[in-house]
């Protein structure tokens, strides 16, 4: 079950509204399964400017690499630094520890065209 406290892309990445506008973005639970072992993430640093459904980096791992897109708009705040290390707390825990990164938002409104908890849990048994 995904986590309600937060917005789903259809390319697998989530969302969570934090405070003082930022949002912590993540690859869902799905997603993680899909990739397997996660070796390596290719991230921007801070200060660099994500688009809402473009490319933000690359996940490595055992089976692919694969882009990963950016829910959101906006200036990259932090990223999770435990990562460079540990890139396999993407796969143990895609939703805390696994988090990528923070993002100052450009646009709260395009929080409203990301699916909710229940809509990505329906696009995922459609997608089948």
């Amino acid at each position: 079950m995904n986590p309600s406290d937060r917005k789903y892309s259809r390319e697998h990445e989530w969302a969570k509204p934090e405070a003082g506008g930022h949002v912590r973005v993540g690859l869902t639970q799905y997603a993680q399964e899909q990739l397997g072992d996660v070796v390596y993430l290719d991230l921007p640093k801070p200060g660099a400017n994500v688009q809402q459904s473009k490319k933000l980096g690359e996940v490595e791992s055992v089976k692919a690499v694969s882009d990963i897109f950016s829910p959101v708009r906006g200036e990259v705040v932090e990223v999770n630094a435990a990562l460079q290390k540990q890139p396999e707390l993407v796969n143990q825990d895609p939703y805390e520890k696994g988090w990528l990164l923070r993002v100052r938002l450009s646009d709260s409104k395009e929080l409203d065209v990301l699916l909710s908890g229940a809509e990505y849990e329906a696009f995922l048994k459609k997608e089948g």
